[in-house]
């Protein structure tokens, strides 16, 4: 299967949109198919074998008056649409102007006044050569015994501008700044919405706006300037400070701290040095780097970050199919409900045609498809953006509609809630003849020649407090019970219980409430055993991540916590414990996590679930909501909902937010189209509105939903 984005010039509502879809469904080879109003774009996953993307964008085109966008910027769309509001309202001022001041040339031309000619003129000019694009929309829908908004504004216009035709031949008010008017002040509310469409899809722009074109490569040990799409896998490339890195790769050489802001959403500077990665489009802010490239194209960061921004883009809400129901029946409706308005208004109440067709015409200009068609994707799009500026990638639209369901938070421990790395906690030494450092220096001496698995804690100690290796011999690694060597010709030894009864130490009896003690607590404690006695106890653990204690306390009473972890018991209690965590599930396989998530979601609870998204994958996909939490180097997670580029815990609590958010943004925005719509028609049939009055509101209705949408940017993540 294959997977497409077409750009789509020439859609100008949500029936737009649906006409397109249904279209290519009809198609052979399609698997699915989603055309977004909002971004302009059909999102097409299908069977190349079967069909071609050529095909697709004949059957695109074929909908309708719609073209294939192949190199072109927004920035013209909104330009163009502003240039014809511009010309319209020049013509429309003299009609405008012409209700509250009349002009008199004393001229007749087939005993009609010059100024009623010069406003049919202008009327013309409007309502067909400038209005065009919605008399050409409404004749391609026509073909098709389809129809749209081009439709509805295409009608209204037409009946003003033909009625005074009418008028005007029979010495009657002629309504020509009616029809003027309902053009131009939809060309403003059209130019308004691509420019606020255009800000809804800021983040993504920026996104692709992203990375370097050229950079320096070493090739013989000469530098040479390549473009990016020349520079392989393996190829080496030199970064000076305060450059931008181009592609992914491997620092072989030199220190620096990078800006990983755009992946992380954290601005404080990231200390890296040879053997770290670093990512495309991340900003070195000190010191020159020698980076052996990893990834090209579409596997960097960077391309995977903006492939699940327009993946959320492009899916729909189950919420928005309620919208899509009521667009694809709304047009024929308000054509329906404006010829029953003039029916009734003319036969029924025996009111003037003049009348009857002003309310027929209202009841057409002011009923608003853009409104419902906008109403769920642009607050997505806004959403996806947002989320990716701080590190939090929205997969799928879903999961905003079950984010503010979830009543119950299952925390994978290791990596999620823990640093997922042993670390030195403790050290108790009760001779005076020994100090820390000393002891530490042999342990650390010890641990780095061995492949014990806790050795990792032992040199990040060793490093961090720049401790100086003693030679070591003999290194045995004593399965199930610690580790031995040879020391300064002494025999030393690190290991549990069982490694102490072995060798008959005698046991201290502050050492042995020390070791129980570090063991209730969730620690693995060690004996330092030296000359036959023990001189210490060191506790190693996996520490809290800094933050977890305040995601826990942060997050909603009503949401209940639970640990589901395979460690032990006692370990995973003490985390608990530290967190405030009530429900524990310890000593699970990967596998059973998923069983545990299922009991849950038997008791009716909305689940969601939060681990590193590697052996967690099954039960990331089994939550209601699954949450995946990695590095740079995990964006391409295929579990989980939301993927969160940095282990902060608090970006949990940060994606919770824009998800419950959104949603609650998309159901003012549909609240508002539908409540707008409900409203405005049946007062526009009663005659309550003037059709200009009519076409200013249908214009400022679907604006007001991009605005309403853009107010997910002020949210404090």
């Amino acid at each position: 299967m294959k997977k497409v984005s077409i750009k789509i010039l020439g859609m100008h509502c949500a029936s737009c949109a649906l006409t397109i879809e249904k279209n290519i469904k009809k198609e052979k080879g399609i698997k699915k198919v989603s055309v977004n109003y909002a971004n302009a774009k059909a999102y097409i996953e299908y069977d190349e074998n079967r069909i071609k993307e050529k095909a697709l964008e004949k059957v695109i085109i074929n909908s309708g008056d719609y073209k294939i966008a192949q190199d072109f910027k927004e920035e013209d769309l909104v330009k163009k649409a502003y240039l014809k509001f511009i010309w319209s309202l020049i013509l429309t001022l003299p009609l405008f102007l012409s209700m509250f001041y009349t002009y008199h040339f004393d001229i007749q031309y087939l005993g009609i006044d010059l100024e009623t000619w010069i406003a049919h003129d202008l009327a013309f000019l409007i309502v067909f050569i400038i209005g065009w694009q919605f008399h050409k929309g409404m004749l391609n829908q026509l073909k098709r015994m389809k129809s749209n908004m081009d439709t509805l504004i295409s009608l209204g216009a037409i009946a003003a501008y033909l009625y005074s035709v009418y008028a005007m031949f029979n010495n009657q008010p002629v309504y020509y700044e009616t029809a003027g008017t309902i053009i131009t002040l939809i060309l403003l509310g059209k130019y308004l919405e691509e420019k606020s469409k255009g800000k809804a899809s800021l983040a993504i722009k920026k996104l692709l706006s992203l990375g370097v074109k050229k950079a320096r490569v070493l090739i013989n040990n000469k530098l040479e300037e390549k473009d990016i799409s020349l520079i392989k896998e393996g190829d080496i490339i030199l970064i000076k400070a305060g450059e931008e890195i181009p592609l992914d790769g491997e620092i072989i050489e030199g220190e620096t701290a990078l800006d990983e802001s755009l992946l992380t959403g954290e601005s404080i500077p990231v200390e890296k040095k040879k053997g770290d990665l670093v990512y495309g489009a991340t900003l070195n802010n000190q010191g020159v780097i020698k980076v052996k490239v990893t990834k090209i194209g579409q596997d960097t960061a960077l391309a995977q970050i903006i492939k699940l921004v327009e993946n959320a883009q492009a899916s729909k809400a189950p919420i928005q199919k309620l919208a899509d129901k009521v667009s694809s029946i709304f047009v024929p409706s308000v054509i329906l409900i404006s010829l029953l308005t003039f029916l009734i208004w003319f036969f029924l109440f025996n009111i003037s045609l003049e009348i009857s067709l002003i309310n027929a015409v209202a009841v057409l200009v002011i009923a608003c498809p853009c409104a419902l068609g906008l109403a769920t994707p642009t607050a997505i799009m806004v959403g996806s953006g947002q989320g990716a500026a701080h590190g939090i990638l929205i997969k799928d639209s879903q999961s905003l509609e079950i984010a503010h369901k979830v009543n119950s938070i299952v925390f994978d421990k290791t990596g999620t809630l823990t640093e997922g790395q042993p670390s030195i906690t403790d050290i108790k030494i009760v001779s005076n003849d020994l100090t820390t450092t000393e002891l530490m220096t042999v342990a650390y001496s010890l641990e780095n020649s061995s492949e014990h698995s806790l050795a990792s804690a032992f040199i990040k100690y060793g490093q961090e407090y720049n401790l100086q290796l003693k030679e070591v011999k003999k290194v045995e690694a004593l399965r199930g019970r610690g580790i031995k060597g040879i020391i300064d010709n002494k025999e030393v030894y690190l290991g549990n219980t069982k490694l102490r009864k072995e060798l008959k130490v005698e046991l201290n009896s502050l050492y042995e409430v020390t070791f129980k003690q570090y063991a209730r607590e969730g620690k693995t404690p060690i004996y330092f055993i030296k000359d036959n006695k023990i001189l210490g106890v060191i506790a190693v653990a996996d520490t809290l991540r800094k933050n977890s204690q305040k995601l826990i306390a942060k997050l909603p009473h009503n949401i209940e916590t639970y640990i589901l972890t395979g460690d032990h018991q006692k370990t995973a209690q003490a985390i608990a414990q530290k967190l405030k965590i009530k429900n524990v599930i310890a000593e699970v396989l990967p596998e059973q996590k998923v069983k545990e998530i299922k009991k849950l979601q038997k008791e009716g609870k909305i689940v969601a679930f939060v681990g590193d998204g590697l052996n967690d994958a099954p039960a990331l996909s089994q939550a209601d909501l699954g949450i995946a939490v990695g590095s740079g180097t995990d964006i391409a997670l295929e579990a989980g909902n939301i993927v969160l580029t940095d282990s902060n815990p608090l970006k949990i609590l940060s994606a919770l937010h824009l998800s419950q958010k959104t949603f609650q943004t998309i159901k003012e925005n549909l609240f508002f189209a539908f409540f707008y719509n409900t409203i405005a028609i049946p007062l526009a049939a009663l005659g309550l509105l003037n059709p200009m009055i009519a076409a200013l509101a249908m214009s400022f209705s679907s604006v007001s939903v991009v605005v309403n949408s853009l107010k997910i940017k002020n949210i404090k993540l």
